[in-house]
C-alpha cells in the first residue's frame, strides 16, 4: 500500500511539473488578405508560434500577417496546393502540438483549446468534424455533404475507421505524427517548383487522415463548427477535388505503412515529464 501511494505521489509530482505543451498554428494562404484580420483576432494568445504558408499572393497577404501578428513565421510553397502549403507548414514547426486552420476565416481559431484539450487527454489526432453533436457548417453545399457523406463511409468500410467527417481540414496533432503522413514539401527551386503533384491538393486532408488510420493511432473526434469564408471565392472544386480524394482513397490501399511505436506506454506518456511520444490501438489494448 505504502508503494502504491509513493508512485502515485510520483505521477502527480511530475505531472505537477510538466510544463505546457508547444502549440505551432499553421495556416496556408494564398491571396487572404481580406480574411487575416478575422482569422488573427480570433487566435489564443498563448501560441508558441504562428506560420503563415504563402502561396505565392499579389494582393499583400504577407504584409497584413506581419502588421497583425509581428512575430509571424513566413514560409514560401515550393509547390502548388492546399497540401504542399501544409507540408511546407509542417516542416517548419517546432511546437509539441500542430493544429491546421484555414486563411478565409471559415474555421474558428478559438476552437483551438478543444483540439489542445484532446491531444493533452491522450489522442495523437484531433480530428475536427462538422457531423457531431455540438458541431456544423453553414458553408457545405448539399453536393460536398453528400459527396464527404459517401467518401467517408469508403474510408471507414476500407480502414476499419470511425470517422464522421472525412473532408475536413481542421486538425491538431502530435509532431511525432509527421513521421507518419510522411508529406514531402519539396525544396525552393526544384524540378517541380511551380507544379501540383499527388496530395499537393484538396486530398491532402484524406490523404492524412487514412495513414493516421493505418498507423494505428488514437484519434478523437472534436466538435467544430464551419462558417462562410469572410471574404472571396473558394478554390474548392467538389467534382474534380472528390475524384482527388476518390484516388487517394485506392491508391493509400496499396501503399505500406508500418503501424506507429512508441517508446513508452499511453499510461507512461500520460505521467511523463514531456508531450513527445505516440501511442496505438494495439498498445491501448494491452
Amino acid at each position: 500500500m505504502t508503494s502504491e501511494h509513493s508512485e502515485s505521489d510520483v505521477i502527480c509530482d511530475i505531472e505537477s511539473h510538466r510544463p505546457e505543451p508547444r502549440i505551432s498554428v499553421v495556416i496556408p494562404a494564398k491571396n487572404e488578405a481580406e480574411n487575416l484580420p478575422h482569422v488573427f483576432a480570433r487566435l489564443p494568445e498563448d501560441l508558441h508560434e504562428v506560420i503563415l504558408v504563402d502561396g505565392n499572393s499579389t494582393d499583400g497577404t504577407v504584409d497584413v500577417a506581419r502588421d497583425l501578428h509581428p512575430g509571424i513565421l513566413v514560409v514560401d510553397q515550393t509547390r502548388k496546393g492546399k497540401g504542399n502549403a501544409l507540408a511546407c507548414g509542417f516542416a517548419a514547426a517546432t511546437g509539441d502540438f500542430i493544429v491546421m486552420l484555414d486563411a478565409d476565416g471559415s474555421t474558428d481559431p478559438s476552437e483551438i483549446p478543444r483540439f489542445v484539450a484532446a491531444l493533452k487527454e491522450g489522442a495523437d489526432f484531433a480530428k475536427g468534424s462538422r457531423f457531431m453533436p455540438g458541431a456544423g457548417s453553414s458553408d457545405i453545399s448539399r453536393l460536398r455533404q453528400y459527396g464527404n457523406f459517401w467518401l467517408n463511409k469508403i474510408v471507414n468500410v476500407l480502414y476499419g475507421t470511425r470517422y464522421t467527417d472525412l473532408c475536413y481540414g481542421y486538425n491538431a496533432f502530435r509532431r511525432e505524427c509527421l513521421s507518419v503522413m510522411d508529406l514531402d514539401p519539396g525544396r525552393h527551386g526544384g524540378a517541380d517548383a511551380g507544379e501540383m503533384l499527388w496530395g499537393d491538393g484538396f486530398e491532402v486532408e484524406t490523404l492524412i487522415n487514412v495513414r493516421i488510420a493505418k498507423a494505428g493511432l488514437r484519434v478523437a473526434e472534436v466538435p467544430s463548427f464551419e462558417s462562410d469564408r469572410v471574404f472571396g471565392s473558394s478554390n474548392l472544386n467538389a467534382f474534380s477535388d472528390g475524384i482527388r480524394v476518390l484516388r487517394t482513397i485506392h491508391a493509400e490501399r496499396g501503399r505500406k505503412t508500418d503501424r506507429a511505436r512508441s517508446t513508452e506506454g499511453a499510461s507512461r506518456r500520460l505521467a511523463g515529464i514531456s508531450w513527445a511520444g505516440m501511442s496505438t490501438f494495439d498498445e491501448e489494448a494491452s
